[in-house]
């Protein structure tokens, strides 16, 4: 059953991704690339505890490629919102542009083409290796995958010089994970909700950090650095809030 479930799993991110894909080409509302980026993780959540069994490598390869290449497009965007909210549209227009520019490149990249085709013959690629006998001891690998990714978190959690990108990469991970996998990642009852608000808090982080990196290399943003500056120590306050309930549900390993 468990593989019938894998099956769905990625049937659905592949039409997800292509309906993200028609809206970004559209243009028809400006989240496309945010629910793409979504849709992304949510693939990667399911492959990522299947690495070493057969077509894993390729197809976690490729979409973490489109991920990665997606991430400066949606801090851009991230930005842009920023500079309108303050009232520098002037600002925000002169990026609107390349941004455009962006999408098009990304739905028309190489990367983009063999995420497609990868994703339409893997489903064949699992029956197969299903049939064939390679697939025993599923159920047991996943659930093995992810309690090791998140001991992962609870070490990273207790380091007094924690990263926090690190920290939200792998509060990502065991978040999503955790909503396809659901009966294997045997979470406490109040963990969902605690991953969320400290994803949320250290996103917003995250946009600030990238903000003020930005206004290094750009010189039309120096204007915003000392708002930016208040922000970030605001924000990482916020994070270090959000992080604290999660060392009751991640223990040290």
């Amino acid at each position: 059953m468990i593989v019938d479930d894998l099956i769905e799993h990625v049937v659905t991110s592949e039409s997800l991704l292509l309906a993200c894909s028609e809206r970004l080409k559209a243009r028809s509302d400006g989240e496309a690339l945010h629910d793409l980026r979504v849709a992304i993780r949510q693939l990667r959540s399911v492959l990522r505890p299947l690495r070493g069994f057969p077509g894993i490598g390729a197809l976690e390869g490729v979409a973490a490629e489109i991920g990665h290449r997606s991430t400066h497009l949606r801090d851009t965007e991230v930005l842009i919102q920023e500079l309108d909210s303050r009232g520098f549209a002037q600002l925000s227009a002169a990026r609107r542009q390349a941004l455009e520019n962006s999408y098009d490149a990304l739905l028309s990249s190489s990367e983009w083409l063999l995420l497609r085709s990868s994703l339409a013959a893997w489903p064949a690629i699992c029956r197969t290796a299903k049939r064939e006998g390679q697939l025993r001891e599923l159920r047991r690998h996943i659930r093995k995958q992810l309690a090791k990714q998140q001991r992962k978190l609870g070490k990273c959690l207790r380091d007094p010089g924690h990263d926090r990108h690190r920290l939200r990469v792998l509060i990502k991970r065991v978040r999503y994970a955790d909503e396809v996998y659901p009966a294997l990642s045997d979470l406490p009852g109040k963990a969902p909700k605690r991953l969320k608000a400290a994803q949320a808090a250290l996103g917003d982080w995250h946009d600030r950090v990238q903000w003020l990196s930005r206004a290094e290399r750009e010189a039309d943003l120096q204007a915003l650095r000392p708002a930016w500056q208040q922000a970030l120590a605001e924000a990482e306050r916020r994070s270090d809030e959000a992080l604290a309930p999660l060392l009751k549900d991640f223990p040290a390993a």
